[in-house]
């Protein structure tokens, strides 16, 4: 039978609070107690019983994380900070990748719900009223990480979706281009469909450049949807001078297929993507892509997640935003 604290005070001969206050760290503990303890737990293979413990402290050191596509190297990328961050603050995760299903996404929440985690990350941006009734009722704190939250009563870690937008359609028009396609995904998605749409609309507006309809393609961020937009795109008769894709999973997706059909990339065609994933710097030639601060938005989001969980009044009156910056790469050329 699996030992019990019972048996290790038994073998030490101590109390069962003083076995108790050497599990728990507490200071002041003498060396002679803290051997002694040491050497019953050693001989008696004593483990203490996670529940048990979960049930006396209200907590039990686990996060859960909503992750809309684990294989999307966005997502990947953050969650490996997120973990190293968790891991050095002394909790587990719970990763539920739902592969863009809600049915799947409402599931996770229930049983982090049942398993009476500490704290929820969702980094899926698309909600139902199932899923919101869920967040407004919850009982524990739930962060948002790289997206908007739906409401001002959560807390979200994320870069200005907008701006980087902006910014990255601007800096086009600065170098010369005004034929810019855009490729997207869902525009359900607010921050990387909305709001980066917009950011993109916004630039053209400024700068008095007519929107061309035939140059906006909607697909679903990942690689393979760049390659077919690209494919859709090359069909036309009036091309762009440059493809502005809303990630950078698509960004190769549409440089993949621009060199299938024996286009160079820049020389005839440019392509800049976001993100700044591992993928765009690893392909040839390399993807320009606006950048957004990875490590830095999984490291914050369980920073400000385990503030929320150690100090349950805390409340954080705005969202985290964090910058974003352009990283020029061999995908993108001025236009003479």
């Amino acid at each position: 039978m699996r030992a019990s604290i019972k048996d290790v005070a038994q073998r030490a001969g101590v109390s069962v609070t003083s076995v108790s206050r050497v599990l728990n760290g507490e200071k002041y503990v003498s060396e002679a107690l803290l051997e002694k303890v040491n050497r019953a737990i050693e001989e008696l293979d004593y483990s203490p019983s996670h529940i048990a413990r979960s049930l006396k402290t209200h907590r039990t050191n686990t996060i859960g994380i909503i992750v809309p596509d684990i294989t999307n190297h966005f997502f990947s990328t953050i969650l490996r900070s997120i973990e190293e961050t968790a891991s050095a603050l002394g909790y587990t995760l719970l990763v539920g990748n739902i592969a863009e299903n809600l049915e799947k996404e409402m599931k996770y929440l229930q049983i982090f719900k049942e398993m009476r985690i500490d704290g929820i990350i969702i980094m899926h941006q698309k909600f139902n009223d199932e899923i919101i009734t869920f967040f407004n009722n919850a009982n524990m704190p739930i962060l948002f990480s790289s997206i908007n939250a739906p409401s001002n009563a959560h807390l979200s870690v994320r870069i200005d979706d907008y701006r980087a937008a902006f910014d990255a359609t601007e800096y086009l028009i600065r170098m010369g281009h005004t034929k810019i396609a855009y490729f997207s995904g869902d525009l359900q998605d607010i921050a990387a469909g909305r709001n980066r749409y917009s950011g993109y609309l916004g630039a053209l507006q400024e700068h008095g450049i007519k929107r061309n309809e035939s140059f906006i393609k909607l697909g679903d961020y990942k690689l393979s949807s760049g390659r077919r937009l690209m494919e859709e795109l090359l069909r036309q008769e009036e091309l762009p001078t440059v493809i502005f894709a809303a990630t950078d999973d698509m960004a190769v997706g549409a440089l993949n297929g621009a060199l299938d059909h024996g286009l160079r990339v820049p020389d005839d065609i440019s392509i800049i993507g976001f993100d700044g994933s591992a993928v765009a710097e690893i392909v040839r030639p390399s993807i320009t892509s606006m950048q957004q601060p990875m490590d830095e938005l999984g490291r914050k989001s369980v920073e400000y997640i385990h503030q929320l969980i150690v100090h349950p009044d805390l409340i954080i009156q705005e969202d985290i935003i964090l910058q974003h910056w352009l990283v020029e790469r061999e995908s993108f050329k001025p236009r003479a």
